[in-house]
């Protein structure tokens, strides 16, 4: 083979390798986004407040929008993780934003043990608890696997897809009333901000917001020259995540609208298995079912992967092999706490997207931080105001609504 030749393979190789990685990127985003904290809370939400709910949704997306777009950004720019961002930028900060995100992926990683177990009982039949065991185990093979990094890119990607054509197919079924939806997205009756940052934090706060930034770092996707690219698949997860979000939402409303009364706060409530049920029968029940396993497992490996990756500013040493120990640890301790846990699988669901919710303003300030003060550690780079500003208006909104609805976030847990 010449040298020309040698090349070109070489830099198709190269070409492949960043399409999988952006691919990955994208849909590790997208899948924690849309986990089984979303799809209960939408679910309850809609059933409370029916189409003024769009309002939340728009509210989410375009919040998700403005942090996504700068902490992709930021992350591979400057070439760190966050928590080691954040010390480079306020010493200190970044072991507090280690300890918050640790936290609160543990809350939702619970949480989505919980939702894979209410998913396998939709789709099966089986225990919640047991659903939720087999889940954690196979989500644990996945780690241990001498391929994980493939494996779990794959496995996320595709759950990802089948997710979004079987809720489609359900909001298609459910006739919901999209013109009134899509007033009420623009001009809502009423605006409840604990289910904002409830929603929010449950498809962008905590974890969630670093998924698919630390996913490229970890596949070397960093830097000024992959910069086109990464703006590119940050903006195509957060339309996957939108779309996705309003398919849900209308599956649902489609449901409420014809008047089907769901029981949103018993021991054993599961809202969106309900409505997914009245809209098509049994096959509606088992879809969802396998919709909200695919959501649940995606989003265990997805808040496992990314809350380990913030140990690392703990222990600067540790091994990829150490990760995925570690990984494994915080999985085994996320599936105890459920199986002795007795909340509400679904209000667990809830709470666990409010708490993330708590949490987003105050990485997202230091980040917001070092886009306007701190040129030197984004390699000199300049970055456009534009983003500073609808990040900071985002950062102060965030401030504002988590301080507005603490009390209410806290109050799922009684239910």
């Amino acid at each position: 083979m010449s040298e020309i030749e040698t090349a070109a393979t070489a830099t198709g190789k190269g070409a492949k390798l960043r399409r999988h990685a952006l691919v990955a990127a994208i849909f590790m985003m997208a899948t924690s986004a849309i986990g089984p904290g979303f799809i209960t809370q939408t679910a309850t939400f809609t059933v409370s407040m029916g189409a003024t709910f769009a309002f939340a949704i728009l509210v989410s997306v375009l919040i998700d929008f403005v942090v996504q777009m700068n902490i992709w950004r930021i992350v591979t720019l400057s070439k760190c993780r966050a928590a080691e961002l954040a010390n480079r930028a306020v010493p200190g900060t970044g072991y507090l934003l280690a300890v918050f995100i640790l936290l609160g992926g543990f809350v939702f990683n619970v949480g989505n043990i919980a939702g894979a177990g209410l998913g396998t009982n939709a789709l099966l039949g089986m225990d919640p608890k047991i659903g939720g065991l087999i889940s954690a185990l196979i989500a644990v093979a996945i780690f241990l696997s001498r391929r994980a990094g493939l494996l779990m890119d794959r496995v996320v990607v595709v759950l990802g897809v089948v997710m979004l054509l079987m809720t489609l197919f359900v909001a298609g079924v459910s006739h919901p009333p999209v013109g009134e939806a899509l007033s009420q997205s623009i001009w809502p009756d009423s605006i409840n901000f604990a289910t904002i940052v409830t929603i929010v934090g449950g498809t962008i706060g905590g974890y969630i917001t670093y998924a698919g930034a630390h996913r490229l770092l970890d596949q070397g996707m960093v830097g000024e020259e992959n910069l086109a690219a990464v703006t590119r698949a940050s903006v195509t997860g957060i339309v996957v995540t939108g779309v996705m979000r309003f398919v849900l939402f209308l599956a649902v409303l489609g449901v409420v609208s014809a008047g089907l009364v769901m029981d949103t706060t018993g021991h054993a409530a599961n809202p969106a298995a309900q409505a997914f049920q009245a809209a098509a029968g049994d096959l509606g029940l088992r879809v969802f079912g396998a919709i909200l396993w695919g959501a649940a497992i995606t989003s265990v490996i997805g808040a496992a992967y990314t809350s380990v990756s913030f140990l690392t500013v703990f222990l600067p040493s540790l091994t990829e092999r150490g990760r995925a120990y570690a990984t494994v640890a915080f999985i085994a301790a996320s599936l105890a706490t459920y199986v002795g846990l007795g909340t509400a699988p679904a209000a667990l669901l809830v709470f666990a997207g409010g708490f993330n919710g708590l949490i987003l303003p105050l990485g997202f300030s230091l980040f917001i931080y070092v886009g306007w003060a701190r040129r030197d550690l984004l390699n000199g780079y300049s970055y456009p105001r534009s983003l500073l500003i609808l990040g900071t208006i985002v950062c102060a909104l965030t401030w504002y609504m988590g301080f507005k609805s603490v009390g209410s976030i806290f109050a799922f847990l009684g239910q």
